[in-house]
């Protein structure tokens, strides 16, 4: 008998996390992290590798945002491809965070090799215009020697990347929150910060004492840190998933449209798919995380017609996601003591853990080659 999941529940969901206590009296810790998601919970690993006491709290429960209903892909580079990057950032500090990206990816496999699997990507060009995209960034990154190559195959013509990867976004920050348990930190579930300063975050009602404070959201930044408020655009993105599919294969997870569409083959068979933000971008730029028809009929034709499968549609979602102008996300102390990280532009997997980095160091006051690549020093 087939199980129909709840309304607006991620694939990756199975129903199987024992949920962490809420914080129920005061607390005290050197840094308190404020956001359960991947790059709040690499701020806590990072945080306990520099010997630090961390509190992690989050409103709802781990990677309940778009940390675990995202389309699980690590690829490689910021938000901008690499050609657009450099010509932003200059090319030493862009060739530096694509190179960081690569070394995060590493990290990745290595904390949690059971959720991440090494299945290079494909940008595909969906017409002469972004064909020609496609060589102005193979270009710039062989130049620079970075992993890619022309590609021409069965789903079209664009570019493969060697060492892309694909994984289970909520599996691989549950697994963070379990090694981060174990390694002495508390965390905390259903606990939203209603007063974030650098020396007291309240939680439930409960100070948690503390000095430095790590805002690790994404989407709802501006809801959380109102100063934010003209920087960071919160969006909704939205995607659906299938049954195993035993009518198509896709090994290597896919970019189209200059990354508006995407999509992964999980190892089962199953797909994971997203996109059409742009078609309907006015009613997009929201903070609901309910999914809509009229992109989820875009999605399904995607399904269909491109990926061309027949397998049953079992899952619909949506997600909160911060986005900015320009080439980096937030990442800088907006209170006395408080860091905020977050817009990511829909590609945080990697660029969120690198910020998170980069935050824990500066909320010890301590130095780090990430803070200085995200400060431009």
């Amino acid at each position: 008998m087939t199980t129909t999941p709840p309304p607006n529940t991620p694939l990756w969901e199975t129903g199987r996390w024992t949920p962490l206590p809420p914080v129920a009296e005061p607390l005290a810790a050197d840094v308190c992290v404020v956001g359960l998601g991947g790059s709040g919970l690499t701020a806590v690993h990072e945080l306990l590798d520099r010997g630090a006491r961390v509190i992690g709290i989050d409103a709802g429960i781990v990677a309940g945002g778009a940390a675990g209903r995202n389309g699980g892909l690590a690829l490689a580079g910021l938000a901008p491809f690499y050609h657009r990057a450099v010509e932003a950032l200059g090319h030493d500090r862009a060739l530096a965070f694509y190179r960081a990206t690569m070394e995060e990816q590493a990290r990745m496999r290595s904390a949690t090799p059971e959720h991440v699997r090494v299945t290079d990507s494909l940008r595909i060009a969906v017409d002469a215009e972004e064909g020609e995209d496609c060589i102005a960034q193979f270009e710039a990154m062989q130049a620079d020697g970075l992993p890619v190559e022309l590609y021409d195959g069965g789903e079209g013509r664009g570019l493969l990347f060697p060492g892309d990867m694909s994984f289970n976004p909520l599996a691989r920050c549950r697994s963070l929150a379990r090694q981060a348990l174990e390694r002495g930190a508390q965390l905390f579930e259903g606990s939203a910060a209603t007063d974030i300063a650098g020396e007291t975050v309240v939680a439930n009602g409960h100070p948690i004492r503390c000095g430095a404070a790590v805002v690790a959201v994404d989407g709802r930044l501006d809801l959380v840190l109102p100063e934010l408020a003209g920087r960071v655009r919160t969006a909704r993105l939205q995607m659906l998933g299938t049954e195993p599919a035993t009518d198509a294969v896709f090994p290597r997870p896919m970019y189209l449209r200059d990354g508006y569409e995407y999509v992964q083959q999980l190892e089962n068979g199953a797909f994971a798919l997203g996109g059409f933000r742009d078609m309907f971008e006015a009613d997009e730029w929201t903070h609901d995380a309910t999914p809509t028809n009229e992109i989820q009929e875009l999605l399904e034709s995607f399904l269909r017609d491109c990926v061309r499968t027949k397998a049953r549609i079992t899952h619909r979602w949506a997600a909160s996601v911060g986005y900015v102008e320009g080439t980096l996300p937030v990442m800088e102390e907006v209170r006395s003591g408080v860091w905020a990280i977050g817009g990511y532009c829909g590609t945080g997997n990697l660029v969120g853990a690198l910020a998170g980095r980069a935050a824990a160091a500066a909320a010890l006051g301590q130095s780090c080659e990430l803070l200085g690549l995200f400060r431009g020093e």
